[in-house]
């Protein structure tokens, strides 16, 4: 074994595959000014903390970002998102990997970051416009998938996209498979997290299913969930601009400052390993936006799937 870095692990039937170590961030929400917004949140600075506190984090195979890499979709926000997140996977010799979330815009992302893949083995492109891509590191097939229903805050994802992922999933890869999308399969016993999630899980379930998929990656939610797909283990990373707090009062909803990230090791011989990253934010826990049940109401009437307005 190789001392300070374990590269390779056992397989119960005694062979060997790769170990895989992953920084994972979702919900930046870079905008175009980098500055605060009205309620006080500031992705660019967000982000630059939070790396700044990862300062000792090293072996790192990748850094996968889940979606909302902008909040307001422009141009400006994904180059400077590209700019700090390249530099820091980079000295660490890491590939990076971005996913669409809702707020992103297509057009934009696709200008700076492409497929989200810096060499993709293969990419989909749908005709809406929605992209998907898969390359592989250290015998990991890593797959993004754009969950992205333009306008709305609720995630799909078209039979086009499932139909390609069924495709690649019938020969499997070295060592296992891990999915990277926005929008989580699964949800708490919350309104909004159930208005909110991708709603065609049962189909994106029946595509993974005895397959080797054994890792599911999403955000959105802005706070961490562990479940369970079919033979994949689901894992929501919390927000890097905030995080919720399900300590408020049901039906409403309190979003608070602390950048916080998700480290991920696959390989082990006890399923995924991973654990929750925090920066030491001077405003940790101080509260961003409160938002009533009428709020809230009105967010998944207006953002939710139709059959829910």
């Amino acid at each position: 074994m190789i001392p300070g870095r374990e590269s390779l692990a056992r397989h119960g039937g005694g062979g060997y595959f790769q170990t895989m170590r992953i920084l994972h961030l979702s919900d930046t929400h870079l905008d175009e000014a980098g500055t605060q917004d009205a309620d006080g949140a500031d992705g660019t600075a967000a982000l630059r903390l939070l790396l700044d506190e990862l300062q000792y984090l090293g072996d790192l195979d990748a850094v996968v970002i889940t979606g909302d890499v902008a909040d307001d979709g422009s141009r400006e926000a994904y180059t400077r998102a590209a700019e700090l997140v390249s530099a820091y996977a980079g000295r660490r010799g890491a590939e990076v990997f971005y996913t669409t979330g809702n707020h992103d815009d297509r057009t934009a992302f696709c200008e700076v970051l492409g497929s989200g893949h810096r060499q993709p083995e293969a990419a989909y492109e749908g005709a809406a416009g929605e992209r998907a891509a898969v390359s592989t590191v250290d015998g990991w097939r890593l797959i993004t998938l754009d969950t992205l229903v333009p306008g709305k805050g609720y995630g799909h994802l078209g039979n086009g996209q499932l139909d390609w992922l069924r495709e690649l999933l019938a020969d499997p890869a070295p060592s296992g498979t891990v999915l990277a999308f926005h929008h989580p399969p699964v949800a708490l016993d919350v309104d909004v997290q159930q208005a909110l999630g991708l709603q065609n899980h049962a189909e994106l379930a029946e595509t993974i299913r005895g397959t080797d998929v054994q890792l599911i990656l999403c955000g959105h939610f802005h706070l961490q969930i562990l479940a369970r797909l079919e033979q994949a283990t689901v894992w929501v990373t919390p927000g890097v601009v905030s995080r919720i707090d399900l300590t408020a009062q049901p039906g409403t909803e309190r979003a608070v400052h602390g950048p916080s990230a998700s480290l991920v090791r696959l390989g082990a011989g006890y399923g995924p390993l991973i654990h929750t990253l925090h920066a030491r934010d001077p405003r940790m826990g101080e509260t961003v936006y409160e938002a009533d049940e009428a709020e809230m109401h009105e967010v998944i009437k207006r953002l939710g799937p139709p059959q829910r307005a």
